[in-house]
Formats: structure tokens, C-alpha cells, sequence
């Protein structure tokens, strides 16, 4: 490979993001574009560690300000910390937009939105002229702790379960299609039978009493007398058991589905000549259903 074909060489990001969000073609830019948005330099793994550490401290602060003791004895401290934490993920934000060539389009991104949504409330906070405005200016300041959701571009395992729940999201809606229908059914026949000397008072009242036992939560407020009523409640309680395993399995499957596809050999698929069984791992030599030599036939 020539010279100058090596320092044509582009790192790469996550994403395709040098075609999404359009890498300058040279200059500081591009150096800092393979930086913030690179993961296979070193100094892209260092920012994406470092990062992912201030994160998480200035999560662990807005947790222990929460604390009255905490709060009260540290608040000086914990307004430095928060105030350095804020102007970094500013001065991150305002980096993400100027190294890249559209930034509209990473500002309307979901991770856009983040990195704006984990800096405002610090800043309205500051423009909020006092709690007359707001019933409670410190539901701005919790808002902070959606920065959580900033660790979410960095580790592979998140975008494989939002993969996985969109793919299996006509499975689930049928799934809580089903459950509802039981919700209003169950909850309807409760009003019938205990009535409102049970508190059972309306069918929203019953449904909700349905909800809350089928999930197995059991808040108590609401509980049947009669004998055919608590043999209701009981089948409803064995029932949540069942239910709540379904949408778990539907993700799980999914999950392994993909994972198989990424796994899957390249080409025509290999099959034994043996038995004909198909979908062999390609590093395989034998057949894992017969056993019988696989190598010879891939010659």
C-alpha cells in the first residue's frame, strides 16, 4: 500500500457516521470528528472512557444532592461539581456540532436530543427567577438524570435489545392486546360479583384492581370477600405468573435470532451430505446432527 494511501486512511464510527453526519474532508475538524465520534483510534477510546466516567459522576452527584444531609452540608461543593459538569457536556455538545458537516441532522438525533436535554435544566435553572415560577424548580434539576442515557451509545449490548424490541414489537402489542382483553374481562365479571360493598365500585375501579393482580403487584387497597371472588383473584395471580414470561421469551428469542443471523455463514449455506442437515457453523467439521465429515465436501 503506498504512502499516501496511509494517510487517506478515515477511522471508523459508529454507525456509519462519517456518511450520516458527513466527516470534514481535513483540518482540526476531522481530527476532532475522529476523536469524539471514532472508536477504533486510541484517542477516541480514551475520550469515549473518560466520557463515559464524567457521566457517571456527575450522575453520582445529582443522586447524593438529592440527599437532604448531603445537600445541606455539601451544597457549595455541589454546585462547583455541577456547574463543571454542565459546562463540559456544553462544550461536548457545541463539539459534536462543529466537527461534523450536518449538524442539524446529529441535533435532531436521539442522541442529540440528549446531549442537549442532560445541559438545559442546569442552565433554565439559572434563568428561573424563583419557585413562584415553577411549582418546583428542582424537577428541572432532576431532569439531569436523563445524562444516563448518554452511556447508551457505548455499549454495543443496548443497540442489540432496541434491535431486538423493535423487531419484536407486532409480537408485544398482541401480547398486551391479549392482556388487556383479560383485564376487562376479569376486572367486568369482579364488579359483577363483589359489587361496590367490596369497593368494586365501576368497571374502571374492577379493571384497575385486574391490572394491579395479574401483574402479581397486589397493593392491597382493593381485595374480594366472597368466596368466588378470591377464586377469581387466585387464577388471576397463577395467570401473572405465566404472563409475565412472555414478553421476556419474545425479546430473548428475538435476541438469539439476530445473533444467529450475524453469525451466519457468508454464501450458500453448508449442508451435510450424510443427512442432510443445513445451518452449519462455518469453522464446523463435522455435522452436528450425524457426524459426519463436513471438510471433505468444502473442498
Amino acid at each position: 500500500m503506498s504512502r499516501a494511501s496511509d494517510h487517506e486512511h478515515v477511522p471508523t464510527a459508529p454507525r456509519d457516521l462519517p456518511t450520516l453526519l458527513g466527516r470534514p474532508p481535513g483540518g482540526w475538524r476531522a481530527r476532532m470528528f475522529d476523536v469524539i465520534f471514532g472508536t477504533d483510534t486510541p484517542a477516541g477510546r480514551r475520550f469515549d472512557l473518560a466520557l463515559v466516567a464524567i457521566i457517571l459522576l456527575s450522575i453520582l452527584t445529582v443522586v447524593l444532592d438529592s440527599v437532604p444531609a448531603i445537600g445541606r452540608r455539601y451544597a457549595a461543593q455541589m454546585s462547583v461539581l455541577e456547574w463543571t459538569f454542565t459546562i463540559f457536556f456544553t462544550l461536548e455538545y457545541i463539539a459534536r456540532l462543529v466537527c461534523i458537516q450536518r449538524p442539524m441532522r446529529y441535533a435532531r438525533s436521539f442522541y442529540g436530543v440528549i446531549d442537549l436535554v442532560s445541559v438545559l435544566p442546569t442552565w433554565i435553572s439559572l434563568l428561573v427567577p424563583g419557585s413562584q415560577v415553577f411549582l418546583d424548580v428542582r424537577i428541572l434539576r432532576l431532569l439531569r438524570i436523563f445524562r444516563i442515557l448518554k452511556l447508551t451509545r457505548y455499549v454495543e449490548e443496548y443497540t442489540r435489545l432496541g434491535e431486538a424490541l423493535v423487531a419484536s414489537k407486532r409480537k408485544i402489542m398482541v401480547f398486551l392486546s391479549v392482556v388487556l382483553m383479560l383485564i376487562l374481562i376479569l376486572g367486568t365479571v369482579m364488579y359483577v360479583v363483589e359489587g361496590p360493598e367490596s369497593g368494586f365500585t365501576s368497571i374502571p375501579m374492577a379493571m384497575y384492581w385486574a391490572t394491579v393482580t395479574i401483574t402479581t403487584v397486589g397493593y392491597g387497597d382493593m381485595t374480594p370477600h366472597t368466596p368466588l371472588g378470591k377464586a377469581i383473584a387466585s387464577f388471576m395471580m397463577l395467570l401473572g405468573w405465566g404472563i409475565l414470561a412472555v414478553p421476556t421469551g419474545i425479546v430473548s428469542a428475538e435476541m438469539t435470532s439476530q445473533k444467529l443471523a450475524r453469525h451466519a455463514p457468508r454464501g450458500e449455506p453448508r449442508t451435510c451430505r450424510g443427512c442432510g442437515s443445513t445451518g452449519h457453523d462455518p469453522r464446523a467439521q463435522f455435522c452436528k446432527d450425524c457426524g459426519a465429515g463436513l471438510a471433505a465436501e468444502q473442498a
